[in-house]
C-alpha cells in the first residue's frame, strides 16, 4: 500500500490500515505462508497492469541461472533456456520485440518474495504447482509436469526412498523436494542449499547421499555426468509447474493464459523441448510427459 493512498485516509482507519501494512511484510522465503499474511500480502491491482508493462517498455522477469535446459547463462553471458525463451515470446508479443525483457536472477526460495515486493512482473523458474503456493502467488495455466525425485552415485547400496533414512538427503532451499521431505520426514536429515549448482556439487564431492529434485533436472544432469542413477520412486505424485503472478495480479495472469493458449495452437513448447529438452532425456522419453501444451493441465 503506497504513501499516497494513505494520505487521503481518514484518521479513523489508521490502525487497521497499517495492520495490512505489517502483514504484507511477511513472508521471507518460498515456504508455505499462513493465510493470514498471504490474504493480506499488497495485491497487484486488478486491472492497468499491462498498460504499466507497455509504458515501461520493458517485461521484468524472474528465471534461474544454473538451471539447464530451462534456465542458465551460457558460455557468452546470455540468459538461455526453454523458461527464457518463453519469457522472450511474451515480450514480442506483448511488446513487439522479444528484447524488450529484463532477466532476473532467483533462486527456489526468492521467487515468492520477488513476486511479492514487486521486483519482477513474473516468475518462469521451474515452480512447482502446490495448494501453499496458490495462497501467496496468482498461477498460470501450467506449461510443464514434473515429479520429484533423488539422485544417488550408481555405486551406492540406496536403491529405494526408505534407504535414505539414517542418511544425508540434499535438497535445494524452497524447492517442492526441500518442503516435502521436511513436512514428511522431519527426522531425516537434510543438507540445504541456496542454489541448484551447489547442491550437485555437494552430491559430486560427497557431501551427501542422495539429491531430491525435480526429476526433469535430475535426468537432465545425470546423462551429462555419468556414474549416477535417479531412483524410480517418485517422493509425492506428479504436478503441474507454471509461471507465477503477484497475488491479484489477475490481469497479466488472463494474459499469459491467452498467450499460452495461442502458442500451443503453433505447437510453440514442442519447439523448445525438441531444442532444449530432447537431448538431455532419455530417447523413449515422450515430450507429452514433460510439457503441457497451450496450458492443458490434464492431472
Amino acid at each position: 500500500m503506497s504513501a499516497v493512498h494513505l494520505k487521503s485516509a481518514k484518521s479513523l482507519l489508521l490502525i487497521p490500515l497499517l495492520g495490512l501494512g505489517l502483514l504484507a511484510g511477511c513472508g521471507n522465503n518460498d515456504a508455505p505462508a499462513k493465510p493470514a499474511a498471504t490474504a493480506s500480502t499488497a495485491a497487484a491491482p486488478a486491472a492497468g497492469y499491462l498498460a504499466k508493462i507497455k509504458a515501461r517498455d520493458k517485461l521484468i522477469v524472474g528465471v534461474f541461472t544454473d538451471k539447464p535446459p530451462f534456465g542458465f547463462v551460457d558460455e557468452k553471458g546470455r540468459y538461455v533456456g526453454f523458461d527464457t525463451d518463453i519469457a522472450r515470446q511474451f515480450a514480442k508479443d506483448l511488446l513487439g520485440d522479444e528484447n524488450k525483457v529484463e532477466f532476473v536472477a532467483v533462486e527456489p526460495a526468492s521467487r515468492i518474495p520477488f513476486l511479492q515486493s514487486d521486483k519482477v512482473d513474473l516468475i518462469l523458474a521451474n515452480m512447482t504447482v502446490t495448494p501453499e503456493r496458490k495462497e501467496a502467488v496468482e498461477f498460470t495455466n501450467p506449461n510443464l509436469k514434473v515429479a520429484v525425485q533423488a539422485l544417488v552415485p550408481q555405486g551406492s547400496a540406496v536403491v529405494k526412498l526408505d534407504d535414505l533414512a539414517g542418511k544425508t538427503t540434499i535438497v535445494t532451499t524452497g524447492t517442492t523436494a526441500d518442503i516435502w521431505l521436511t513436512k514428511t520426514h522431519p527426522d531425516w536429515k537434510l543438507l540445504k542449499f541456496e542454489k541448484n549448482s551447489e547442491s550437485l556439487q555437494a552430491l559430486s564431492t560427497g557431501r551427501g547421499d542422495a539429491y531430491a529434485q525435480d526429476n526433469l533436472v535430475l535426468f537432465s544432469w545425470a546423462k551429462q555426468n555419468p556414474g549416477y542413477r535417479v531412483l524410480p520412486e517418485k517422493l509425492g505424485g506428479e504436478a503441474p509447474i507454471a509461471p507465477a503472478v503477484k497475488k491479484g495480479n489477475i490481469e497479466l495472469r488472463d494474459w499469459i493464459n491467452t498467450e499460452l493458449a495461442k502458442l500451443g495452437e503453433d505447437k510453440y513448447l514442442l519447439k523448445l523441448y525438441d531444442q532444449y529438452v530432447r537431448k538431455q532425456l532419455s530417447d523413449d522419453t515422450k515430450p507429452e510427459d514433460v510439457i503441457v501444451e497451450g496450458g492443458k493441465w490434464q492431472g
